[in-house]
């Protein structure tokens, strides 16, 4: 197949430190070629991938000092859609803005919902819902107003994680430093177990970190390590005792946790959003309540078999099965199109000798 994969540009693509959504990107582009499709990759200019890469963006504007978000998106869009009769199938994970040009071309579009930054959104989802092949990244992130193809959960190279089959003695934090994310919550959990603490991810939230984290970073029993890169993060997840995902939201999906399922951590989470899915309460992690029902649960972590989370992870969110299950919905979709019946650009069966 000919696809073309499109990254947001907030970001480069995979992401130095934080990038949810330019990470998903890249995996699957990568697995692609890997599979020996023939793939595109619309991102930033200096991304990194075994895919062909087309950007008019120099860099991400969320890293570029000055950069107008408004004018890289417009960009990065039309760039995509001068294109888009050169692919079977354009796999968007750039949000709602390439839904406004996709009646414009005859190619499928499959737009993975990386959740909902605002209920204003959903009605340009809405609006091409007739069209759209939306996929879910979680049972939970399905919009009643919406048809889905597929629930496809992320994937991650498992293989990148190192198996830690000894609890750690520390608490782990890693996400965003935002009220939702409970980084708050993580700290006053620390104090009662009397656990320490390291907290990494970016500051999202200036107000909250200098009022609710800063405070509490006395250096030992509370430390702040900022953003990490990949390895410092497979050490940090895997030194862990537990990871404290204590949300306050419907979290859509949770890269970091299954992360730290990867290395053996088990995950200490609020049982909102996509984390039932994700964690096998009471084999995998624990799913709380509150603050005492972490601390309680912190407790019980040496009952758990880190290996089983390791199992889990490698069966359920490895990025192999993420890769086939989105080729296989690609298959689904491509024959049925016009393109395939003579109209628009050569269709999938007629490429490339197939």
């Amino acid at each position: 197949m000919r696809i073309g994969v499109i990254a947001s540009v907030a970001h480069r693509t995979p992401p130095k430190n934080y990038g949810p959504w330019e990470n998903i990107a890249s995996t699957l582009a990568e697995g692609f070629v890997a599979r020996g499709h023939d793939v595109t990759l619309f991102a930033t200019a200096d991304s990194e991938t075994s895919a062909r890469l087309v950007s008019p963006v120099a860099s991400g504007y969320a890293e570029t000092a000055g950069a107008d978000a408004k004018v890289a998106e417009a960009l990065h869009n039309s760039a995509v859609f001068q294109q888009a009769g050169d692919f079977d199938v354009l796999a968007n994970h750039f949000d709602f803005m390439p839904l406004t040009y996709s009646r414009l071309v005859p190619t499928p579009m499959v737009t993975t919902i990386h959740g909902f930054s605002s209920p204003k959104i959903v009605p340009v989802y809405r609006a091409f819902d007739d069209i759209a092949h939306y996929v879910a990244i979680s049972d939970a992130d399905r919009h009643s107003d919406l048809r889905y193809a597929a629930t496809i959960h992320h994937g991650i190279d498992t293989a990148q994680f190192t198996f830690r089959p000894e609890h750690g003695e520390y608490l782990l934090f890693l996400g965003r430093i935002h009220p939702d994310k409970g980084t708050h919550l993580a700290i006053e959990v620390a104090r009662l177990t009397g656990l320490p603490l390291i907290i990494a991810g970016v500051i999202q939230d200036e107000e909250y970190f200098r009022t609710a984290v800063e405070p509490h970073l006395t250096g030992t029993a509370v430390t702040y390590v900022g953003p990490v890169g990949p390895a410092r993060r497979d050490e940090l997840l895997g030194g862990a005792r537990a990871l404290l995902h204590l949300i306050g939201f419907a979290e859509p999906f949770g890269l970091a946790v299954i992360e730290a399922l990867a290395t053996g951590t088990p995950v200490i989470a609020t049982p909102l959003g996509s984390m039932p899915e994700i964690i096998r309460d009471g084999s995998t992690g624990f799913l709380v309540t509150d603050v005492a029902g972490a601390a309680a649960a912190v407790a019980q972590v040496e009952q758990l078999d880190r290996r089983v989370a390791r199992d889990d992870a490698c069966a359920r969110f490895d990025a192999d099965r993420m890769i086939d299950d989105y080729l296989a919905l690609f298959e689904r979709i491509v024959p049925a199109t016009p393109q395939q019946q003579g109209i628009g650009s050569p269709g999938l069966f007629s490429h490339a000798g197939l």
